[in-house]
């Protein structure tokens, strides 16, 4: 069977899936809340009186540290989990492996993330 089209029209609907546009923003705005985020947790655990055990576990179990502790490693694991989908979708081939390690990659993301959540809140309780 021929294929009377020109090249355009064979082209069509075969770029952009619409969905690139949204997780490129979505990576620059979680960048962008970590160059907030990241030197004021940063500061924040610095200049604590001291740096024993007890010191940190009174600010992580403060309200502010636990906030903060919380919004910084959100952001980081968001962030890290769009990164690493971003590697594997260019440079994984192999459609099989490609959707393993996509999972994979969403619930170790989600995992450390509830690991982090169930830690913070056990000790701000």
């Amino acid at each position: 069977m021929s294929d009377f089209r020109t090249p355009l029209a064979r082209a069509r609907g075969l770029g952009s899936a619409k969905s690139g546009v949204g997780h490129f923003i979505a990576q620059r705005v979680s960048a962008l809340a970590l160059v907030v985020l990241i030197p004021l947790f940063v500061w924040s655990v610095a200049s604590l009186p001291s740096a024993d055990y007890e010191t940190a576990r009174g600010f992580v179990g403060s309200p502010l540290g636990a906030i903060l502790t919380l919004l910084t490693l959100t952001a980081t694991f968001y962030h890290m989990r769009l990164g690493l989908q971003t590697l594997i979708e260019d440079y994984i081939h192999k459609p099989v492996t490609k959707a393993l390690l996509l999972s994979a990659n969403t619930l170790i993301a989600a995992g450390l993330w509830i690991a982090a959540l169930y830690a913070v809140l056990a000790i701000a309780s």
